[in-house]
């Protein structure tokens, strides 16, 4: 079992939500975020996420939700989805990334 099993992910959701044209949202600080991210991902800090719900609806995509250790990425996907938002937690940045970044 991969690391990524242990939070009942796989690889395939991640895939089928990049091809649906999906947006990554990195809910590292700042600092993290700007150490190494995925092309294209958005930085909006786990903190600040109950203030974005208008901002996030209003990109009207998929979401994957990705951090450091999938920890964070797995809080922020609870609270988007009680707001009604389609999200998938990505885990790891660098899961998603392997898919982006090439």
């Amino acid at each position: 079992m991969s690391f990524f099993g242990l939070f009942g992910g796989s690889a395939e959701p991640i895939e089928e939500y990049l091809k649906d044209g999906a947006v990554v949202i990195d809910v590292r600080t700042v600092d993290e975020f700007n150490s190494g991210n995925v092309n294209g991902s958005k930085n909006i800090v786990l903190n600040t996420i109950p203030g974005k719900i208008a901002e996030i609806k209003a990109m009207n995509k998929k979401v994957i939700a990705v951090c450091r250790s999938g920890a964070r990425s797995g809080q922020a996907t609870s609270f988007l989805k009680q707001n009604g938002i389609d999200v998938i937690n990505g885990g790891p940045w660098q899961n998603v990334a392997k898919f982006v970044n090439e």
